[in-house]
């Protein structure tokens, strides 16, 4: 493979699979409240927190983790002043006892916390603004969950770049699904294995823990007692537990792709069940975790990071792949894989992080199996069905082009409702 391409592909997979602890929107919330903290140099009297509507969307009605169940963008800040880390980044609440998990509430009851709608016209955007006596502080995060763009003391600018203005986000990685396919079959296994491997552990882990124990809405527990112990359904439901769990207040972490942890573990969970259950040796897992993941990057390039278009639909495509390649599909297969999927489930909305989330990764991870069945089986949708295209790449443009510019006003709308919500 083109070293060039290689290069490309391996420093995606690193940058993107990173650990986080809670929902990825409020964690960003608190890790600029935490950094601010920091700047000020003292314990915040009051805050001004300026989100855009894509974030407060996220942060409205996921639980913040290790704050005792509390939600909400004022939770988020508080927990990042009174006990964030900074230096954790998106584990910025990781480290929490119990004892500061009891000073969150109280905390908000005596330091005025204001939360306003940004106006920066940047779909994703973070600006915490601190004060103690006569100083003050402020942080900015914009287009990524860790992008910090500008830090302030008083005045005094102590860090500024990395863009930040309306319509910055740009793609950041150039490969196509057959550049994907050929760096999974040709990547030396010691340049990943660590990456992929954290990803296994931890996305299994709070799996397991979502199918355990009853969090939000236990989709996952119902898909196994509802329809049985098959590995179609297990694949569906066991990701759907990781997302029921992480939803609802879990505090394990997960491995995140395209900066969320609801979309680390679509495409790589059912990609782990179908590997046991298929028992393929454990290179060969690692090597369809490189397509899962991948595909999804490449699915949500050309989407941005916030929208409309729920995220889980491009995981599931990417689950399907990565099963396809598990099961011996080659570069052709797992691109009718791909479209399939996208003419099946393209335009599920995303209206924010909460418990119905997992059941939309389970109607995601439906769709990539079908699609990967529907091929096996000799069928398929071709260029003219609907939004689809003749190609793979084609059809991938076009879906990006609905979820960033037709449901533009989609997304709008949604943010409406639930500001009024909050009314």
């Amino acid at each position: 493979m083109e070293r060039k391409k290689y290069e490309t592909c391996l420093n995606v997979l690193k940058e993107e699979l990173i650990p986080a602890m809670g929902c990825t929107e409020p964690v960003a919330v608190a890790y600029a409240a935490a950094l601010a903290r920091d700047t000020l140099g003292a314990m915040p009297a009051r805050a001004e927190v300026a989100v855009s509507g894509n974030i407060l969307k996220n942060v409205k009605s996921v639980v913040v983790p290790n704050t005792g169940g509390l939600r909400g963008v004022a939770v988020a800040v508080a927990a990042g002043i009174v006990a964030g880390d900074a230096s954790k980044e998106l584990e910025v609440l990781s480290a929490i006892t119990a004892e500061e998990i009891g000073r969150i509430a109280p905390y908000m009851q005596s330091a005025p916390i204001a939360v306003k709608e940004s106006d920066s016209g940047c779909v994703f955007d973070i600006g915490v603004r601190v004060f103690c006596g006569a100083d003050e502080a402020f942080v900015r995060i914009a287009e990524r969950h860790t992008n910090v763009v500008r830090v302030e003391k008083n005045g005094e600018v102590l860090r500024s770049g990395e863009s930040g203005e309306a319509g910055a986000e740009t793609p950041k990685a150039d490969f196509s699904v057959k550049d994907i396919v050929e760096f999974a079959d040709t990547v030396a296994l010691a340049d990943v294995e660590e990456t992929l491997e954290r990803q296994i552990a931890f996305n299994s882990a709070i799996c397991e823990e979502g199918l355990k124990t009853d969090y939000g809405a236990r989709v996952g527990k119902i898909l196994l007692s509802a329809f049985g112990n098959d590995i179609h359904n297990r694949a569906k439901a066991t990701a759907a537990a990781g997302s029921d769990a992480r939803m609802n207040g879990c505090e394990l972490p997960v491995v995140i792709v395209s900066g969320s942890g609801n979309q680390g573990i679509t495409a790589s969970v059912p990609v782990i069940v179908y590997a046991k259950e298929l028992g393929v040796p454990h290179k060969k897992l690692l090597r369809a975790l490189v397509v899962s993941n991948l595909v999804t990057v490449h699915l949500k390039r050309g989407i941005g990071c916030l929208s409309a278009y729920c995220g889980a639909v491009s995981a599931g495509c990417g689950a399907g792949a990565g099963v396809c390649y598990l099961r011996g599909g080659s570069y052709k297969e797992i691109a009718h894989t791909i479209v399939n999927a996208l003419a099946i489930e393209s335009g599920i909305i995303c209206d924010g992080a909460k418990s119905s989330c997992a059941a939309k990764v389970a109607s995601a991870v439906e769709a990539g199996l079908v699609g990967m069945e529907m091929y096996r089986r000799g069928s398929e949708f071709i260029g003219g069905d609907g939004i689809v295209e003749k190609g793979v790449e084609n059809t991938i443009r076009a879906v990006g082009d609905l979820a960033r510019n037709g449901m533009r006003e989609t997304d709008e709308e949604i943010i409406r409702l639930m500001i009024r919500q909050l009314a």
